[in-house]
This record gives C-alpha cells, sequence and structure tokens, in this order.
C-alpha cells in the first residue's frame, strides 16, 4: 500500500508506492502536474472523471490497524524475502512464502521491475517564524521541483497544510532557500506547488533529507530500507519520493534463483511523486522511461507464444508503477515502443490491459485508486476473492507487509470468473 492511499497520518521519514504502495502505485497517482504547466506527457490521457471520487471497491473491507507491517521483514524475520505471497490464479487462491516465488512462475516469463531509486525527500524548513517538513515530489523539464509542505506535529507526525502563498520563501538548511511560484492544479486548496529551488536538490536531500515515512510505522528506517534490490541512480539524481515497494522482497539470491530457473528480468524506470496522506486524488502524471532492450524483450516474448498464454512466456509487472510505464509504451496494436518522458495513463478495467499478463503487488486500500489497475488485470470476482482471502489468513498491509502474485487462469475448461464491470 501506498501513499496515493489515504493514511490517518503522516510522518517526515518513510514512505512506498505500489502497496505491500505506493501510492503508487499506481494505479496511479503519482507527481502531481498541473494541466496548464505540466512538462509533458504521454499514453492515452486520463480516464478519471473531473470530480474524482476513488474507485468503487470490488469488495467492502476494512483493514485492522493489527495487520499494518510497522517494521521491515528483515526486523520481524529472517530476511526482505521473509514475507507471506498470497497467488491468484484466475479466482483460485492459494498460499505461499515469498521465496517460492520460483515455483509460482516459469522459464520464459518475463518479470518488468522499476529501477528508480527512493529518494530522501524529506527536509525541515520555515516559512516566516513557521516550521514546516518540505516534500519534495517531482523534478520538472524545467529545472523546478513540484513540492508540498506539511505541518510538523508531536512525535514526528505531520499534518496537511494549507499550501501556497506564491511568492513564500522557505528556508532550507545549510543557508538555501525555495520560492513558491504556483500550485499544481486548481489555486484553491492546492496541495503540491511548483517551486524554484536551489541548485543541486539531490545533494541537499542526500545532505539532510530522510525518507517520507507513514504514521502506522513503528519508527523510523534507514534510507536502505526504502530501496529496492533493483534500484539505480538516476545521472541527472532524479528518484522516487515515495518507495515503489512492490519489488522490496527481493534479494539477489532470489533474483539468481529465478534466474536458473529461466526467468528473465526487464528494466525500466517510473519515479513516483508525493502522494496525498489525507484525500484521494486523481493520478497525476509521472516521468517514466522504457528502454529499447526491454520494449524488444517484451514483444519478443509475446510474439513467441502466438495467441495461447499457457503456451509460452508471460509479461509480469513487479508493481502498478511497471504496469503504468510499459503500458503507456505499448500502442493500440499492443506492441512495446521505445518511450521517455511524462504519462498521465490511468488503467482502468474499462481501458483495459494491452501488454501485461500478471501483477505482482502489494495489499491496498478499499478506496485505492490501485484497485482499478488490479481490477483491469485480474477481474472484479478475482480480486474480491484473494482480498477475503488475505483478510482471513491475516495477511499484512503496506509497504513492509505481504505481496499479491496476480496471474492469468490458464486452465482452458476453467469457469470464466473474469468480469469488469465497474
Amino acid at each position: 500500500m501506498t501513499g496515493r492511499e489515504r493514511y490517518p497520518e503522516r510522518v517526515a521519514t518513510g514512505g512506498a508506492r505500489d502497496g505491500g504502495p505506493g501510492p503508487g502505485s499506481a494505479g496511479a497517482g503519482g507527481a502531481p502536474v498541473d494541466g496548464t504547466a505540466r512538462p509533458g506527457a504521454g499514453g492515452d490521457g486520463p480516464e478519471a472523471p473531473a470530480a474524482w471520487r476513488g474507485p468503487e471497491s470490488p469488495v467492502a473491507w476494512r483493514v485492522p490497524d493489527a495487520l499494518s507491517a510497522r517494521v521491515p521483514a528483515e526486523q520481524r524475520g529472517s530476511g526482505r524475502d521473509d514475507v507471506r505471497l498470497l497467488v491468484s490464479r484466475g479466482c483460485a487462491v492459494s498460499h505461499h512464502a515469498f521465496r517460492e516465488l520460483p515455483g509460482q512462475v516459469r522459464a520464459g516469463d518475463v518479470l518488468v521491475v522499476n529501477t528508480s531509486m527512493t529518494l530522501p525527500a524529506a527536509v525541515n524548513g520555515r516559512v516566516g517564524g513557521e516550521r514546516v517538513v518540505v516534500h519534495f515530489s517531482t523534478r520538472g523539464a524545467d529545472g523546478r521541483w513540484a513540492v508540498e509542505l506539511r505541518a510538523p506535529g508531536r512525535a514526528g507526525v505531520t499534518g496537511p497544510r494549507p499550501g501556497g502563498p506564491a511568492g513564500a520563501v522557505v528556508r532550507l538548511p545549510g543557508g538555501r532557500a525555495l520560492v513558491l511560484e504556483e500550485p499544481l492544479g486548481p489555486v484553491a486548496g492546492a496541495r503540491l506547488w511548483w517551486a524554484r529551488t536551489p541548485e543541486r536538490v539531490p545533494e541537499l536531500l542526500r545532505r539532510y533529507g530522510r525518507p517520507i515515512r507513514y504514521g502506522y510505522t513503528e519508527r523510523d528506517q534507514p534510507l536502505s530500507a526504502y530501496r529496492t534490490v533493483f534500484a539505480t541512480p538516476s545521472p541527472d539524481g532524479s528518484g522516487s519520493a515515495e518507495m515503489p515497494s512492490a519489488g522490496r522482497p527481493f534479494t539477489a539470491a532470489l533474483v539468481a534463483g529465478l534466474v536458473r530457473r529461466g526467468v528473465l528480468f526487464a528494466p525500466l524506470s517510473l519515479h513516483t511523486g508525493v502522494a496525498s496522506a489525507e484525500a484521494h486524488e486523481p493520478p497525476y502524471p509521472e516521468r517514466f522511461a522504457v528502454p529499447a532492450a526491454t520494449a524488444w524483450l517484451v514483444n519478443a516474448v509475446r510474439a513467441a507464444r502466438g495467441g495461447d498464454r499457457a503456451a509460452g512466456g508471460r509479461v509480469i509487472a513487479v508493481g502498478t508503477t511497471a504496469v503504468r510505464a510499459l503500458e503507456s509504451a505499448a500502442g493500440a496494436d499492443g506492441v512495446v515502443r521505445q518511450a521517455e518522458g511524462w504519462t498521465d495513463l490511468v488503467v482502468t478495467p474499462r481501458r483495459g490491459i494491452r501488454v501485461v499478463d500478471g501483477l505482482l503487488t502489494g495489499l491496498h486500500e478499499p478506496e485505492a485508486s490501485h484497485l482499478l489497475m488490479l481490477e483491469a488485470v485480474a477481474g472484479r470476482e478475482a480480486l474480491r476473492l484473494g482480498y477475503e482471502a488475505a483478510l482471513q489468513e491475516r495477511y499484512l498491509w503496506h509497504e513492509f507487509g505481504d505481496v499479491h502474485l496476480i496471474l492469468p487462469d490458464e486452465e482452458r475448461d476453467a469457469p470464466n470468473c473474469f468480469s469488469n464491470e465497474w
């Protein structure tokens, strides 16, 4: 689960995306960009209604507080991969340890992974005599950054703060400052603002920043806890404000085991932005890049199997962010092309899935926009059954929690439970 979803509080040291949180995933929220001042966009355009109200949940449920993963898996057990794996194959549900993932996939499958590196994106600041916490969300093409100002509270918990005003100077550590210039979206109540920032923001974050952390976590964690084994630095220092957390349980040993089994890995990047902790918002554009080699590999695997998914490799996205990037690079014919820039694509059941056959993701709360994407991949009934099983078996939610592998039902005579009505 991620910051795109609603949390009762946020503290300035930790965060996630893809669930288990982002928000990241997405379905897909991310780095908001004003329609009049956006640095660019791609994909098919957002399908969210003008008055965003969040998706209709495929099943009514509430996540008990006891099911929040409050510390990383390696502090609860023996390692990062010491989490549970819920597997949905169509409407069939089974329960596994994440270390059993190699037995749930097959030779020729492609795991598409997000290599974006999580940034220490929270920095203390002051506006006049007011203390604030600055969350650096997204670097724009013109060098400005989208930022959110939060109000610090007791015990490190931050709360919402009115955005702006335009022209406000935010003093930062080291004698630096940023200037708020214009809101992203409507002026009234705007949470994120474009800000003229000091040069070398990545250096500022390295020296004074910390991960964005949510209030359900038990304590501060080092930045390494919010980075995946796939993370690689960007040449310009860009990265994700919230962790693309579906890849978190992977270890180098597990990746090696998957490769020995004949599973392929395809990298791409999508830099996640700061999501709202208090209210659901429509997904916003985010920077992404799908390399030519990844596009070639995905297309080759799909072409080799023809129209029969049971006869060859499948394309399995690791995280909702990977789905958003890959589907943004695909044409209406399902062919993936090298692409980079900004995507405002929102994957919904109505839009459908063109490339992805399966998805590995965290567990998301019932009002999360991510569920639209999951429903597009799995179908409503399969998603309902999976989440009922997760609650019954007491799986753990949020970025340090358990994960969900959604695969197609490839039994040719199996009853069809797929429904995308919403």
